[in-house]
């Protein structure tokens, strides 16, 4: 009976151990942190020129080069980014999720929250902020392109870069806003 306990612990240390290992400072300096940005939204854009326009037209968006999510039933999610105001960088945020289903494994993506409304992304920056696990994202896949639409002045738009995960999962996601001075 121990050994089954044993087994299941493990893979469920292992996942917590991954997740707050990213919730410590960041290992990025804010430049490396900005040029990751600004090369994410260059990739974006070069695979998927429709998101031009949203970049340009949204009252402004948070950038996550590489968020990073583990998993083995519990699944952990965390990255930095940088937020734009008009065009405009005026921070930095942090992003951490903690959900549970059926799933496993781990991978690497683009994170984009656009924000529709000048509401919007000022709820955003009042420090705090979370998603709920009912706001669903639009995934950039290579040759596909989807429409993005908002809820409650917010886009949430991913697009992969490496690994492999299978499942079901819900949860919310949690961001910190960190004004530039």
């Amino acid at each position: 009976m121990k050994l089954k306990s044993k087994n299941l612990y493990l893979p469920l240390f292992g996942v917590f151990l991954l997740l707050f290992a990213g919730c410590g400072p960041s290992k990025n300096t804010s430049e490396n942190l900005v040029s990751d940005s600004v090369d994410a939204k260059a990739t974006i854009i070069a695979k998927h020129p429709k998101m031009a326009e949203l970049f340009s037209t949204s009252k402004g968006y948070a950038i996550f080069p590489n968020v990073g999510k583990g998993a083995y039933v519990i699944g952990g999610a965390s990255g930095n980014g940088t937020v734009y105001e008009n065009g405009r960088m005026v921070g930095y945020a942090d992003l951490k999720q903690v959900d549970i289903g059926f799933q496993i494994g781990g991978k690497a993506f683009i994170e984009v929250l656009f924000f529709q409304t000048q509401t919007a992304l000022d709820d955003f920056k009042d420090g705090s902020f979370q998603l709920s696990g009912n706001i669903s994202a639009v995934i950039l896949e290579e040759g596909a392109s989807k429409d993005v639409e908002f809820n409650n002045g917010i886009a949430v738009v991913t697009m992969p870069k490496a690994g492999a995960m299978a499942g079901i999962s819900v949860g919310g996601q949690r961001f910190e806003f960190f004004p530039t001075n």
